[in-house]
């Protein structure tokens, strides 16, 4: 299949990156390992449309679809920008047709997505991440209009004025407040959050446990696209120290090992974005594929960038490896990238349970 962005679509990339750059994201992620604050870009969300991406044009959206929201996630990612819709675009396409998505989507409140992990063959229950440990927890419960647990992890809870909660036989439930503990770890540019469940009222969603998968590859789909690019500034940053770059009378990047790191960085970085692609287009022409394409999506984009950001640091040698270089501050996001919502592991197993499947029913 031969695919293109269509002009809209460049349009939508090149008003991101050019909405972005006009904060410097990176160089305040640096400050904000020092103490310093770092810039609030909702209001650049909301000047962008981005809150209502997903939403439908009578609720006051843009309704354009995942292909759309990736693209601007991997603007996102070129700069470490941290804006919280990593938590916010999952909670209101599970919100859709309500409307309480309605001020979600102008930007005058901001949602969070508190996840949980569909069925797989290898664990039949719906599950979160695990505060510590490798045993995923189970999903928060729902009974008497309230909703009980706890969900470790939980991208953009600090400061949502809403939650939007997957529990254990599938449903969505939204929650008006609850008890956020702040847990951003290495990478600071990323918000994170503890949520707490005791009691708390809620108000049952009328959606699906299928609509409650398509919001976790959803989520599994933008955080990939971040890490695309993320890997294009590692090459385009790599390429050009190595040309400029001189040892024993030659520019490094006339060295085999260090084309090779470079070529092998290209390759995953057009896997990643060919997945991506697929990722969008099935995500609205073949939704039954959804849920492989945005796992090998996740897995392609997490492995890849994992490499990239640490050929980065080695390409750029020494200085690579310090706060002169803005190359630790990618290589943190992409360890935290290996392991948030269910993390490249996870991934790795729905891609193989769903191609045994297809093998066994062929």
């Amino acid at each position: 299949m031969n695919f293109a962005l269509s002009d809209e679509q460049e349009f939508l990339k090149e008003a991101a990156r050019g909405a972005l750059s006009r904060v410097p994201t990176v160089e305040a992620a640096r400050g904000a390992l020092d103490g310093g604050d770092l810039p609030d870009l909702w209001p650049v969300a909301v000047e962008a449309g981005w809150p209502g991406l997903l939403v439908a044009d009578a609720q006051g959206g843009a309704e354009l679809g995942p292909l759309e929201a990736m693209l601007v996630f991997e603007e996102l990612g070129r700069v470490l920008a941290s804006v919280p819709l990593l938590g916010h675009l999952p909670a209101t396409a599970l919100l859709a047709g309500d409307d309480r998505v309605v001020p979600l989507a102008a930007g005058d409140a901001r949602a969070a997505f508190v996840p949980a992990k569909p069925p797989t063959d290898l664990d039949a229950a719906w599950t979160t991440e695990p505060l510590l440990g490798l045993t995923r927890a189970p999903a928060p419960t729902y009974a008497d209009g309230t909703v009980s647990g706890r969900v470790a992890w939980v991208p953009d809870a600090p400061g949502a004025d809403a939650l939007v909660v997957v529990l254990e036989d599938g449903r969505a439930a939204y929650v008006k407040s609850a008890a956020v503990e702040e847990a951003s770890v290495y990478d600071v540019t990323r918000s994170l959050g503890h949520v707490t469940f005791d009691a708390t009222p809620a108000t049952l969603l009328e959606t699906t446990p299928e609509d409650a998968a398509a919001a976790w590859y959803l989520a599994q789909s933008l955080i990939a696209a971040e890490a695309v690019g993320a890997i294009d500034v590692a090459l385009a940053t790599s390429v050009a120290y190595a040309k400029e770059r001189h040892t024993f009378g030659r520019a490094i990047g006339s060295y085999q090992a260090v084309k090779h790191e470079l070529v092998e960085i290209l390759r995953g970085l057009d896997n990643a974005r060919s997945l991506m692609y697929y990722a969008g287009w099935a995500a609205v022409d073949k939704p039954d594929e959804f849920p492989l394409a945005a796992s090998a999506f996740r897995l392609a984009a997490g492995k890849a960038f994992d490499h990239a950001a640490r050929a980065q640091i080695s390409v750029h040698g020494g200085i690579g490896a310090t706060w002169e270089h803005d190359a630790p501050l990618y290589f943190r996001r992409a360890q935290l990238h290996r392991r948030l919502l269910g993390g490249t592991a996870g991934a790795a197993d729905r891609v193989a349970g769903e191609l045994i499947t297809a093998a066994r029913a062929a």
